[in-house]
């Protein structure tokens, strides 16, 4: 399952749901992967078909014995009690071989299925995390959860008890029927034959199903959706007392659900009543044409038992893998949905010479960065740069200036004007449109995606942060020692805040930190971006949550951190950035001015109105 140039178009999708054999040959990497496991459950098939297939003629033997009818040869010469006997023993071994062999295939199946679907999911995890956020700005996290959840559970059920299970099912059916068969042609070939429409039924209400079971996981992922949105926003939600119409809406889409829900049991439910219609008709068929084998002495009493329980046989593998082919279908409806999001391009990837350099275990060619080029000051130069979210809707048009190494830059301009835009296009969130953005006279195309994140720290106005405990939270899973977590915080001036905290750096955070204020989420953000000591640092409203006291202790702590680096800063308080280098002023996407806070006020222009403005609001 890898990314695809493209993704599917709707006749591919519509084809392939179609074959599933075509979405089979999706899962097959990771089936073979685990094709040492699956040895065992294939070889147990043989001795549990044969033992599930001698029990009627044992049963039929019995009675045969009794009415002292012709029996096989190993009851010949043998009294009643003695043959009995015998075959009473074989009984209770092929019922116990059933026992005990069934449970082991049953437990050794489930284990491999579990591991192919956590394969399955971690595989899908790291190709969502490769995504570039162009993708999660259009597709809702309900969605993505029900995908790596609920759909990849489904796919558990196909290997744990549909994909082998229903190799069983055919292999016992296989074996019955060559032993209906052998023991009676006629009576075999008319069970044999109600197997044609009753697999043509099957087959077709499982198709029916395979559709409505896809509807209802698309309502499902908008069950999720609508959760995760309402849960997300709770505070909106109460305060503007939404509680009733966010509801109503719920109910709506949980209707909607079930209606999708209800079909699928329809359809399941059907299965189930024309197997067991179908195999009441065939007892009562092996009654009649037994019946009238038995009048004319071509059959015994004892062959007629054997097949009224094997028409009973015949059609419990039938009815489980109609069980399991449910399963199946389900499975498949998981695996194109998961499909889907496998075949979303990644968009943001490395070059393709430092790709297949890694692959030889060496990285030639390819520009390369050492950790004191990583803390450098560096030259930021946008080069006639386009871009837009969507084709031909430009937000940044025309962009070309250049961040001298060491410069300290601010982002001015109207809402909408794009200067988050141009943050995202630096860290390479997004890829530029047209022109190219050069760091140190490179392409940041042509730089390992590590390395040029390595060499910033962003600085957000909504720090977030992880479940986990304050030290995770800094150093974002790097070795950073304890030492320099807590000098970083003590560069940063929050060091204080931290310690008065229950437990100190070891304190535990809740998702989110939904028990930390606004603005000590903000103060941990800072700490997180002292620690990697980068080249470029970039504030964006990174001092909007702070009141003013610690607002003038970050300050102080900013003065040290912006020494000897490349900074970018988006301020909307224009007061907070009189004294950078050089201020950039934006409107809809086009550089209209730049130059420091004293001449672009003489110039009247944009920014001196912008500034005015505030001025007049304090």
């Amino acid at each position: 399952m890898t990314a695809t140039a493209s993704p599917p178009s709707a006749a591919d999708k519509a084809q392939e749901r179609r074959s599933d054999w075509r979405l089979f040959l999706r899962l097959w990497p990771y089936i073979r992967a685990q094709r040492q496991f699956l040895w065992v459950p294939f070889i147990l098939l043989v001795p549990l078909s044969i033992a599930n297939a001698l029990q009627p003629i044992l049963v039929g033997q019995a009675i045969s014995l009794i009415r002292q009818e012709p029996v096989a040869w190993f009851l010949r010469d043998r009294t009643l009690q003695s043959g009995l006997n015998l075959l009473v023993i074989m009984l209770l071994v092929t019922v116990g071989l059933r026992l005990a062999l069934d449970g082991w295939q049953s437990y050794q199946v489930q284990k491999v299925g579990q591991r192919i679907t956590a394969n399955i999911r971690s595989d899908l995890f790291t190709h969502v995390m490769a995504l570039a956020v162009r993708f999660f700005d259009r597709t809702p996290v309900g969605q993505l959860i029900t995908r790596l959840t609920s759909d990849v559970d489904a796919l558990g059920d196909v290997f744990s008890t549909g994909a082998v299970g229903i190799v069983s099912d055919l292999f016992s059916i296989g074996v019955i029927a060559i032993t209906m068969l052998l023991l009676q042609w006629q009576l075999a070939l008319m069970l044999m034959a109600m197997l044609i429409p009753i697999t043509w039924l099957i087959v077709y209400f499982q198709q029916q199903f395979r559709k409505a079971n896809y509807r209802a996981r698309e309502k499902l992922s908008d069950l999720n959706s609508t959760l995760q949105e309402n849960i997300a926003g709770i505070n909106v939600v109460q305060i503007f007392q939404r509680e009733r119409y966010n509801s109503d809406l719920f109910r709506a889409t949980n209707q909607q659900y079930i209606r999708a829900i209800d079909k699928t049991i329809f359809f399941d439910s059907a299965v189930s009543a024309t197997l067991e219609w179908i195999a009441l008709v065939a007892i009562a068929g092996v009654l009649w044409l037994g019946g009238l084998l038995v009048l004319q002495d071509a059959i015994t009493f004892g062959t007629l038992a054997s097949f009224i329980l094997f028409a009973q046989r015949l059609f419990d593998p039938l009815r489980q893998f109609a069980d399991k082919f449910t399963s199946i279908q389900s499975g498949f409806t998981a695996v194109e949905r998961i499909t889907d999001l496998f075949n979303v391009p990644v968009e943001i990837r490395d070059p393709e010479r430092l790709q297949s350099s890694q692959g030889q275990g060496a990285a030639l060619a390819t520009p390369t960065l050492s950790s004191a080029e990583q803390r450098a000051a560096t030259e930021i130069c946008f080069r006639k740069v386009w871009f837009g979210y969507k084709a031909d809707e430009y937000v940044l048009k025309d962009l070309d200036f250049t961040i001298r190494p060491g410069e300290k830059v601010a982002l001015v301009g109207p809402t909408g004007a794009g200067k988050s835009s141009i943050i995202r296009l630096l860290c390479r969130l997004y890829d530029v449109s047209r022109g190219e953005i050069l760091l140190d006279g490179v392409n940041i195309r042509d730089l390992p995606q590590a390395d040029l994140r390595q060499r910033m720290a962003v600085i957000l106005q909504d720090g977030f942060l992880f479940a986990g405990d304050v030290k995770s939270n800094i150093t974002l899973g790097e070795s950073y020692s304890m030492a320099a977590v807590q000098t970083a915080a003590e560069q940063t001036n929050v060091a204080s805040f931290i310690e008065e905290l229950p437990q100190g750096y070891n304190t535990m955070l809740r998702e989110r930190g939904t028990n930390l204020s606004g603005g000590q989420k903000q103060l941990l953000a800072f700490a997180r971006a002292a620690i990697r000591d980068p080249g470029i640092l970039i504030l964006d409203e990174a001092t909007a949550n702070l009141d003013v006291g610690t607002e003038a202790l970050i300050q102080e702590a900013l003065e040290n951190l912006l020494e000897n680096r490349t900074a970018i800063i988006i301020a909307h308080r224009l007061s907070t950035i009189r004294n950078v280098d050089r201020i950039l002023v934006l409107k809809q996407g086009v550089l209209v001015e730049q130059g420091n806070h004293d001449d672009l006020l003489a110039q009247g222009g944009l920014y001196a109105s912008l500034y005015k403005l505030q001025m007049l609001e304090t």
